[in-house]
């Protein structure tokens, strides 16, 4: 056990530097480019800190350890919104994060609630989800691929539309070379890619040593330290005042965490939703729920500023704790 828990631990922290390097070359990318942290938030910055659940699930579907690894991908998503609600948990950001002031957001938000509501819908009706394949993939996988490609497309198409984000864009772009932030990007992958596998194993023994079962080690544990490049970005967007990042990276990470079943799917034996234990769908709709929480937040516009805390966070963290405590009590996966 101390082994497992060593390098787990080594493994983790080894991917929070990358990401943290891969966050700031991300963002230096958007700012020389002129994209904008929107568009990059959402689309480019959320794929690069879904990097660790790339890596370490397809190690883990390798392994064998098929629920480990679809535990991680939902888990991830409900582990990235908790990293909001704390981060808002107290008025330090002053109804800046789960505001109004985030109805920007609302569009991108309600697309990673319907690309994992589809992953539901996949898993309870796996007969159907999992009859055929295309090129390897199931097809109620290839479903969600295209409803993110849709998704992705309408948030493009949304923020271009807006006049007032047209000249934000135009006033962020920086001057600079884009050699030495493409380069650290590209090194800060590498290092993501090579420390994956070995935190999937560490995680595996792990729930297998504990005996706490491989759908709820991945739900929790996997998914809190591969959410981790995360938490970093949105601590360090919090703190520069950019929440437009901070949020944009979560609903991102959200949708791309989706996507993220076509690989899986595609380097295992068989169909992967066929392998999986219905289970999850209790993970999915956590993950619903509190986005729907995030989104109302920030389209209620009557805002009482006596309370000292934020009420939807604390609801988003009740969700998520709840959620929990039930998958844990359901003994799922084993």
């Amino acid at each position: 056990m101390a082994a497992a828990v060593t390098t787990f631990v080594i493994s983790a922290l080894l991917i929070v530097a990358a990401g943290t390097l891969l966050t700031h070359c991300a963002d230096l990318i958007a700012e020389r480019t002129g994209l904008g942290r929107l568009l990059i938030g959402t689309v480019l910055l959320a794929a690069a800190t879904s990097l660790p659940e790339l890596t370490v699930d397809i190690a883990a579907v390798r392994a064998g350890w098929t629920d480990l690894a679809v535990g991680d991908l939902i888990g991830s998503s409900l582990m990235n919104l908790l990293i909001l609600a704390i981060l808002d948990l107290p008025v330090v950001s002053r109804g800046l994060m789960l505001s109004r002031l985030a109805a920007g957001h609302a569009l991108s938000g309600n697309v990673s609630a319907a690309l994992t509501i589809l992953m539901g819908l996949c898993l309870v009706t796996r007969p159907v989800s999992a009859a055929g394949e295309v090129l390897g993939v199931s097809y109620g996988i290839c479903l969600i691929v295209a409803g993110y490609v849709l998704g992705v497309r309408l948030v493009y198409h949304d923020q271009r539309a807006s006049p007032a984000l047209a000249e934000k864009m135009l006033t962020e772009k920086r001057h600079g070379g884009l050699a030495k932030p493409i380069a650290g990007f590209v090194l800060a992958a590498g290092v993501i890619v090579l420390a994956g596998p070995y935190l999937s194993h560490a995680a595996a023994d792990i729930a297998e040593l504990s005996g706490l079962g491989k759908t709820f080690v991945g739900t929790t544990l996997v998914a809190f330290s591969t959410s981790l490049p995360e938490l970093v970005t949105s601590i360090t967007a919090v703190r520069m005042g950019a929440y437009d990042l901070a949020i944009g990276n979560v609903f991102g990470s959200n949708s791309f965490n989706m996507t993220l079943l076509l690989p899986l799917d595609m380097v295992h034996p068989g169909p992967l939703l066929q392998a999986v234990s219905a289970n999850h769908v209790i993970t999915c709709q956590a993950t619903v729920l509190a986005t729907m929480v995030v989104v109302l937040g920030q389209l209620y516009q009557v805002k009482k500023r006596r309370l000292l805390i934020e009420p939807d966070a604390v609801v988003v963290i009740v969700i998520l704790v709840g959620s929990l405590w039930l998958l844990y009590h359901l003994g799922a996966g084993g």
